[in-house]
Parts: structure tokens; sequence; C-alpha cells
């Protein structure tokens, strides 16, 4: 499974070879195997490296046991270096040849997919999901006192009688109180073990409720929906759920988010737009958010000294003087410097109307 440190490791990966890298749908509920391996042996065939193309096909006919959705993979025969990630996600077929591990399509899936935590709640306890990238990571419960409720109705049913209506409701009150406060504390564990990103909350509008109002503001500002579930939902049903909520939230923050980057952009506040602006906010270390749209790459050029990149022709570095080197995207040059400077990768899944934004533009850190 990919992990964030997985990641890292690419980012952090530098060689003066040749890193093959291989992106490959396999999801089985479109095709066969066999299909796929021929798509493979197609995307491959004019790759000229061809030891690194013998350990992607040895991988996938020795090691591979299609089970998963989509594959990574990351090669480097000269440096011994060869990385598989199997994924619960589809992708998009793709074969790169750059000096570096080419990451952007794993920057949009943990974007989009990465760090789902879900919450199915009742008054006496909860049931608690960890899904990454598709895939359940982790899954807990935490069963507190039962609510015990006893019939109304005669005698001791006498409002302001102890054993009473009004009794019986304050002791149950109670006892409800305090299992979601249990349940509070065990999620906000839960999901700080877990690295969680977003938060959903399963149950009924009460129970929904009173376990938001319990957790610490901190996860409270993470949830992006509640949904109505029985506590003894499956797995599947659990993420397929959490998965369509995930998206209509999703688009709802990218359509916000694009709009704080325009006005701010507008009112030259923390904010730029267009390619060359935003490589130069990279270049000066000054990204805290790179947004870009799915997809989207530009061919450009890269400094021989300093490493700034452009995506105008230039004859020389307006910084320190050198040539420039042509590089087929620096959208994904951009990405990786963003990400390995511990900055955030916003990978826009949903096309927006947005006047200004022309598929990339940057949050500044200052």
């Amino acid at each position: 499974m990919l992990t964030e440190q997985n990641v890292q490791e690419l980012l952090n990966y530098q060689t003066e070879n040749q890193v093959l890298s291989v992106y490959l749908n396999t999801n089985p509920l479109e095709s066969s195997s066999d299909v796929y391996k021929l798509t493979l042996r197609g995307m491959l065939k004019d790759i000229d490296l061809p030891s690194d193309v013998l350990a992607v096909e040895n991988y996938f006919s020795r090691v591979f046991d299609w089970s998963g959705r989509g594959v990574a993979i990351f090669s480097c025969a000269a440096d011994d270096f060869f990385r598989a990630y199997s994924l619960a996600i589809p992708v998009r077929n793709q074969v790169i040849v750059s000096t570096r591990p080419y990451v952007k399509p794993l920057a949009s899936l943990l974007d989009y997919y990465g760090g789902y935590g879900v919450v199915l709640v009742d008054k006496q306890g909860a049931r608690l999901f960890s899904f990454h990238l598709g895939a359940l990571i982790e899954q807990e419960g935490i069963l507190g006192e039962n609510v015990r409720r006893t019939k109304r109705g005669g005698s001791s049913a006498k409002t302001g009688v102890r054993g009473g209506v009004a009794g019986q409701t304050r002791y149950e009150d109670e006892v409800t109180e305090r299992n979601i406060r249990d349940v509070a504390g065990f999620a906000s564990r839960f999901f700080g073990e877990n690295n969680v990103r977003r938060i959903l909350i399963g149950g009924t509008e009460e129970n929904i409720a009173l376990l938001r109002n319990q957790l610490p503001k901190s996860w409270q500002s993470l949830i992006v929906g509640t949904f109505p579930m029985s506590m003894t939902a499956g797995k599947e049903e659990v993420l397929e759920r959490a998965m369509k909520i995930g998206r209509e939230a999703e688009f709802h923050r990218e359509e916000q988010l694009l709009q704080r980057l325009v006005t701010s952009a507008a009112k030259d506040q923390g904010a730029v737009l267009e390619l060359d602006a935003t490589l130069e906010a990279v270049h000066n270390g000054r990204v805290q958010a790179l947004v870009i749209q799915e997809g989207y790459r530009e061919a450009g050029y890269q400094c021989q000294g300093c490493g700034y990149i452009t995506s105008i022709e230039m004859p020389k570095c307006q910084f320190c003087g050198a040539q420039f080197d042509h590089i087929p995207d620096v959208v994904e040059l951009a990405v990786h410097r963003v990400m390995k400077a511990s900055g955030d990768v916003e990978v826009l899944q949903n096309e927006h109307k947005v006047d200004g934004f022309n598929n990339i533009g940057a949050l500044l850190r200052y």
C-alpha cells in the first residue's frame, strides 16, 4: 500500500540515470489481466531501457496478483532501484522516462482519496474506519454502558417520582453523554493515529449532533459530511457512501479554494495565478499550496545552474546566467519541489468555471 513515507522516498530519490515510471490501470471490473498485459507491452515497446522494461515485465508476470485496480512502478536498474505499489484506485495509463520518479499522479491520488475517517455512532458506542486511497486501513470499535430504557406506565412512572419518567430520562441522558464523550476521545485518538484528513459521521441526526459537539474543534473542522447509516453496515457499503459524499464535498471545497485563490491574487494578497508566476514562486520557496488542474502539463526549461524553471525560452538564466535545458513537463517538476518542501499540492479533479484561473496557481507563504 502506498503511504506518505513512500511518496517522500520517491521525492528524495536522486540519480544521474534514467528512471522509468509506469502507471497502469488494472481494474478487474473493466477488463482481464491478459488485456492489461498487452496494454503494458504496447506502452513499453518504444522505451529504450531494456533492463528496466524487463524488471517491470517480471514484476507483472511473477509478483503482481492482479487484485488491485491500479499500479504504480518506478525502476532505475542502473541504481538497482525498484518500487511497485498496488492501488485500490484506477489510474490513467502512463509511461514516463525522466531523471526522477514521476510523482504527479500520486499527488493527485493522495489529495483526492487520502486520509478518510468514518464514524458510525449510536448512543452506546461507535465503529470507526480509516480508508486510504480507496482501501480499508484500520477498523476499530468502542462500546460503552448500555442505555437502559424502562417501560413507561404504572405507579413507578409518575413524573418526578424516583424511578419515574423524569428520573429515568435524566439517567438515560447521563449515560448517553458519558458514552458519546468516550466515543469522541476514542475517535480523536483513532483519527490522529491514522493521519485522517477528512471525517464523515454516520448515524441518526441526533447521535451525529451529539458526537459533533463532543469532538475537539480541530477535528470538527475536518468533518466533510454526515449520512444516515446503521451500525451494522458492511465496510463496502461504508466505503461506497464515504467516497460518494467525499466527492461531493471535494467539489465544493475546490470551488471555495479557487474563489479564494483568484480573489487573493487579484488583490495581490498572498496568491499568484498563471504558469510562470507560479513557477517563480516555487523557485523562491514561497508556495504554501500549489493548485493545479488534473492532467495539466506544459513543456518548459530548467536552468543548468540554479534549477530555475520556466515555460519561456530564454538565452540565459535571469538569476545565475547559466544556460537552460528543455524539459517535457515543468508542472511535474513544480509538484516535485513543493511536495519535497512539505508544501500542499491541490489537484483539482473537477472542472470549475472560475474566471481568472487557468490550470495553475498558488497560495503563498508570505
